[in-house]
């Protein structure tokens, strides 16, 4: 299917989408929350739970409204939401870095850590908000009755609070990220040159259990490991602080233009969430508004056409061509010729959109570092251009969105719902049968018209479960 051409409408390749996205979300499912991944990630991630109640809310409102609650269940008492909830069920030799090494219950507890439940200690972007929007929007009536919007609130409220209270380290209004794993786009080229003044963890402290279910092309070196390692076990061990005393001691501090983007999104949708249950929106959207400014005025530049990410250690923009810079296209009061660059800069020759690619690449088509097999170095991922078809819909390009969201669907069921997938030629990459890879193409096609409404009833057996 060439990308510009129409998603098929004939039921057969509808069902056939539907279905197996269906499959994918029923056989992730814990019980509680859906795993990415059965083997390379058995537990639960923070955005990746965030995009997947998006999709699954078209199977059954109800269940991604557990999936939502369950993430946030593992809220620690300074309001950030962790990147990993861990399942005790599940062999501490099936994931590194594992529980025994964060540690979180001990090393967090000054801030709050749940005691019920092992985390990670760093969080991953603040989608949630608005995926909670989306999630009561499915079904209004049933989540109004359940009070899913009012539980959720105060807890969403803090997760923000936590990340313009203590993750300001520029002082120039806008998150940092402290960990490459934060931004989720882990081994960007983005990252090569503050993890360059970061000493690795010696390979003989830690064994990489993602090698036993990926390609080792396909993830990222033992060196970037080994220094993930270390950035995470430094900031264990200063019992996950970020600021006051000895926060310059954080050997890694960036400015990430997707994160904020994110975050921007959220407010607005925190905003319409405190308006439904009789909160003051006018912090969200006051908070909105600076953020959208502080964007701009730090990370926007002109001559790349995209936002740069900024290395608040090393000094100054980082000149590496990231997707995260074309995320801001879902900041909905972006300024319009900004919006404008951003969409040539897409349609241009770093990422080939409407071009040579089928998918938005995670990183420039002729960046020094490109690699179309190797994690987010040049593979095009689902949640990016998920993000990318909202951005420029949102923006006035909807031919472009549509052409994006065509070739989505059919690179979904062609690699069998991959990770992540060549941009050139969407070949599968990474691990397959992959959570939000499959709510993402679901709410794609539901919320296209591409499927009609009695084919999704026919798949909710899921929501058969009692309230």
């Amino acid at each position: 299917m060439e990308s510009g051409e129409p998603f098929p409408s004939a039921p057969s390749a509808s069902a056939r989408l539907l279905h197996g996205a269906r499959r994918v979300l029923l056989e992730n499912w814990t019980g509680a929350s859906t795993v990415p991944s059965r083997g390379l990630y058995p537990h639960q991630w923070s955005w990746d739970s965030a995009f997947i109640a998006i999709g699954l809310r078209h199977l059954s409102a109800h269940r991604a409204q557990r999936e939502l609650e369950t993430l946030l269940a593992a809220q620690w008492g300074d309001g950030r939401i962790p990147h990993i909830v861990f399942n005790p069920a599940v062999p501490l030799d099936a994931y590194f870095p594992s529980p025994d090494f964060w540690r979180s219950s001990s090393a967090g507890a000054a801030l709050g850590a749940p005691t019920a439940v092992e985390t990670s200690g760093i969080v991953q972007p603040p989608v949630h908000a608005l995926a909670c929007l989306l999630v009561h929007l499915a079904d209004p009536r049933a989540s109004a009755l359940r009070g899913f919007l009012a539980r959720v609130y105060p807890r969403l409220a803090a997760w923000h609070r936590y990340l313009a209270e203590h993750r300001d380290l520029g002082g120039g209004g806008l998150v940092s990220v402290v960990h490459p794993w934060e931004p989720g786009m882990d081994n960007s080229p983005c990252w090569d040159a503050p993890l360059a003044r970061v000493e690795p963890a010696p390979p003989d402290t830690f064994r990489r259990a993602d090698l036993d279910h990926g390609a080792a092309a396909d993830r990222p070196t033992d060196l970037d490991y080994g220094r993930y390692v270390r950035l995470a076990a430094d900031y264990r061990d200063r019992g996950y602080r970020d600021g006051g005393a000895g926060s310059a001691a954080l050997a890694f501090a960036v400015e990430d233009p997707g994160v904020n983007a994110l975050l921007i999104a959220s407010e607005h949708a925190l905003a319409d969430i405190a308006t439904t249950v009789g909160a003051d929106p006018t912090p969200h959207r006051s908070r909105a508004r600076r953020l959208t400014a502080a964007l701009v005025e730090r990370l926007w530049d002109p001559a790349a056409g995209l936002f740069l990410c900024r290395d608040l250690r090393g000094g100054g923009l980082i000149p590496e061509l990231s997707a995260a810079g074309l995320l801001p296209l879902i900041v909905p009061d972006l300024p319009h010729e900004i919006a404008a660059a951003l969409i040539r800069t897409a349609s241009g020759p770093h990422f080939g959109l409407g071009g040579p690619v089928r998918l938005v690449p995670s990183y420039d088509l002729l960046g020094r570092a490109f690699d179309p097999y190797r994690y987010w170095r040049g593979p095009a991922w689902f949640n990016v251009n998920w993000l990318m078809e909202r951005g420029l819909r949102q923006h006035g390009a909807a031919d472009r969105a549509d052409a994006l969201r065509s070739a989505a669907l059919d690179a979904a069921v062609s690699s069998g719902f991959a990770e992540y997938v060549d941009p050139y030629t969407a070949e599968a990459r990474g691990t397959r049968d992959f959570g939000w890879t499959a709510a993402l193409a679901l709410d794609l096609l539901v919320t296209s018209g591409g499927v009609g409404t009695e084919l999704v009833a026919a798949e909710r057996e899921m929501a058969a479960e009692p309230e």
